[in-house]
């Protein structure tokens, strides 16, 4: 693509908007992107080819942890190991470019991993593992014109303002406590940018986080960037490119709406839950393109609010609806659909209806050792807690809080290749005082193209 630029094939917008849509897979590599060219037509072809080994010392985790509850001492999963060889985490991308028009570009995206289908079970392994199911992470298209940008397909929500300050970690995201979340979405955004500051408005209408809701999830967000200043930023494993101090500020609103909790149920019950989260990056050792080596940089996420689990990975807490009266004569009580996946809104054994709500930060450290920059160093710690899943689901079963942290080593051999170690504890506090304990290792290493 940078020489696309340097010939006139695209311009200096295009190459910018190219760099940000492939910049949370491919990081400063996405200028070396291979693009083909038919006329004014442009595709890029990026991604990377991972293998993960992962040994756990409980069998409560698949390859991503996300907030998935530790099983407890005791039990057989939480007195015994595992260990994992995967390349799932490995993805593939195409972007896509028409001619400009006037001022009007229009690309689209599609960006696919191997996730789909169903998480490894007993006696699927061999299928799951060695025949994984291609999943979309990206498809969408772009309109940006000299007004506003136009975003409609499934990306990143606008929430958390991802990926933008998804933390430095070999761990497969999203990890505990962090936001991380894709979702079908029409998005409006604005950028006004100067040489010395970045300001960037966007709304969203999102996929709700159920369909019986009937309306959409309302997203917004602020984000000012300060261009000067600047520092190496590692998002995830395979992408490190130069960012600028900044802070984000994003909000979310939804609508629930649930049969009530009766059998047959006749009416509905509906809530409306909010959310803030806050993020920032701050270059404390500056460095550039150029001079990666001995900087460091600090990145944090605080986010708060109700109902929101499906901003997160796996978050569900535990929480259960309780079971319905069993009729006279019958011998089990008759089946509950609340039609909403589990975690967001759940009944209590009064029969009303909350919002599962939760608080949660992570911060995170990253240095860049003397010379090229192609070691790299970093930590992470997080922290989410419920102030009501003790009144959603049994004691034994449900999360007051979870902490975790990890500490990783990076290395770049060559510019198309990354190696990577984890070491990471993941801490459960159920709510009847039980706690629950996971130690993970991880091994990595990643092709990039």
């Amino acid at each position: 693509m940078r020489l696309l630029r340097s010939k006139g094939v695209i311009s200096q917008e295009e190459y910018d908007s190219a760099l940000r849509d492939l910049g949370e897979s491919s990081g400063m590599r996405a200028a070396d992107g291979n693009t083909f060219v038919l006329g004014k037509w442009a595709t890029t072809l990026y991604g990377f080819v991972e293998t993960d080994a992962i040994y756990d010392t409980t069998q409560s985790l698949n390859e991503v942890a996300g907030n998935t509850q530790i099983a407890r001492p005791g039990t057989f999963a939480g007195d015994h190991n595992r260990l994992q060889f995967s390349f799932r985490n490995s993805r593939i991308g195409l972007r896509l470019k028409a001619p400009e028009l006037d001022g009007i570009r229009a690309s689209g995206q599609v960006e696919l991993d191997f996730f789909g289908g169903a998480a490894p079970a007993s006696g699927a392994e061999a299928t799951v593992f060695n025949n994984p199911v291609l999943r979309v992470r990206h498809m969408n298209m772009k309109l940006e014109t000299p007004v506003v940008d136009i975003l409609v397909g499934q990306t990143w929500t606008l929430f958390g303002w991802q990926a933008q300050y998804l933390p430095a970690t070999v761990e497969i995201q999203g990890v505990p406590a962090g936001v991380f979340s894709r979702q079908m979405q029409v998005r409006v955004s604005k950028t006004v940018t100067t040489s010395d500051v970045t300001f960037e408005a966007a709304l969203a209408a999102s996929r709700p986080p159920q369909r019986d809701a009937a309306v959409p999830a309302g997203q917004a967000g602020l984000r000012f960037a300060f261009n000067n200043w600047t520092a190496p930023q590692t998002v995830n494993f395979a992408s490190t490119t130069i960012s600028p101090l900044s802070i984000a500020v994003t909000g979310d609103v939804r609508h629930v709406r649930l049969p009530e909790f009766s059998d047959p149920a006749t009416e509905t019950r509906g809530k409306t839950g909010a959310s803030l989260a806050v993020d920032g990056f701050i270059p404390v050792l500056p460095g550039s393109k150029e001079s990666k080596g001995n900087s460091l940089a600090l990145n944090g996420e605080f986010s708060t609010g109700s109902g929101a689990a499906d901003m997160y990975t796996s978050l569900t807490g535990g929480v259960a609806n309780p079971a319905l009266p069993t009729p006279m004569g019958a011998m089990a009580p008759p089946a509950f659909d609340p039609h909403i996946d589990n975690g967001i809104a759940i009944y209590d054994a009064a029969g009303d209806l909350h919002l599962v709500r939760w608080t949660a930060f992570l911060v995170g450290i990253q240095y860049y050792l003397p010379g090229t920059g192609n070691v790299i160093v970093s930590a992470n710690y997080s922290h989410a807690q419920s102030p009501n899943t003790r009144q959603l689901g049994a004691a034994a079963r449900t999360r007051h809080f979870e902490d975790w942290f990890d500490v990783n080593l990076y290395w770049d051999p060559l510019p198309s290749v990354r190696l990577g170690a984890e070491y990471a504890c993941f801490r459960d506090e159920y709510n009847d005082g039980a706690h629950a304990t996971n130690q993970r290792g991880v091994l990595s290493g990643a092709f990039l193209f």
